[in-house]
């Protein structure tokens, strides 16, 4: 991908988690490229393609004040992990030209926590995917077996900088949200995930449990994941998340 953050596309985004969006938006900027590189990938023209335009910290950074001037509640960045170190130099430079409203680093959960400890204190809302409990699920449709060992260390990493998600005024302002997606025939193993959560990260804890999945990119190439799940799936996936007594997204 180059050193410098590939820029997809940026603006005012109403389609996240209503604590991000409030009612101007999320300032969402979406990053080519990806380091996971799921097979199911609703966006994979970005971030399998590795769509964007190259812009160094200072133009992230002018992104950022333009975001915040257009009434964004957040600066949210999308797939960052490859791009950490430009993304905290374009952080810093928009802090000391008066960014105030919070930053989102909004990822996979494929995320080393040498990288996580080397953000503390310039993220204030994590965004993680917590996607596959299996290590063969997560080889299947992702080629990295280790995803859910790395995953788990990166929730009590991300957990420990910045805690449970604090909303003032039905914005966030600081915390950690989780997003999972429920897959066909509970390839990603829901119950053990949302089990996870509440005892090892929070029982206060902030999930999405996100119901939008279907069958693009190369998911068909899996059997299991040519549908869409099934309401009784999504239904019985947000029963286990209330059973565990995770704070669910509505």
């Amino acid at each position: 991908m180059g050193f410098w953050p590939a820029v997809a596309s940026y603006g005012p985004h109403f389609g996240e988690e209503r604590p991000l969006v409030g009612t101007g938006g999320s300032g969402t900027i979406f990053l080519g490229g990806c380091n996971l590189l799921c097979i199911f990938c609703q966006n994979h023209d970005i971030s399998h393609g590795a769509d964007g335009i190259p812009a160094s910290p200072e133009q992230v950074a002018a992104i950022m004040l333009e975001l915040q001037q257009r009434g964004c509640h957040n600066i949210n960045f999308v797939t960052p992990t490859h791009f950490a170190a430009p993304l905290a130099e374009a952080i810093l430079a928009a802090r000391k030209r008066g960014l105030s409203v919070p930053v989102v680093y909004n990822s996979s959960g494929y995320d080393a926590v040498e990288t996580l400890r080397l953000l503390e204190g310039l993220i204030d809302i994590y965004m993680p995917d917590a996607k596959f409990w299996s290590p063969e699920a997560a080889e299947r449709l992702t080629g990295r077996r280790d995803y859910p060992e790395v995953m788990r260390a990166a929730l009590r990493e991300m957990q420990r900088q910045v805690g449970d998600l604090a909303v003032e005024g039905a914005v966030a302002t600081r915390g950690l949200l989780i997003r999972h997606l429920v897959l066909p025939a509970d390839l990603a193993g829901t119950g053990e995930i949302v089990q996870f959560i509440a005892r090892e990260i929070s029982p206060n804890a902030y999930i999405n449990i996100m119901g939008q999945y279907r069958p693009c990119f190369r998911a068909r190439e899996i059997p299991e994941m040519a549908r869409m799940p099934t309401m009784e799936e999504i239904g019985a996936a947000r029963d286990l998340a209330e059973r565990a007594g995770l704070r669910l997204d509505e």
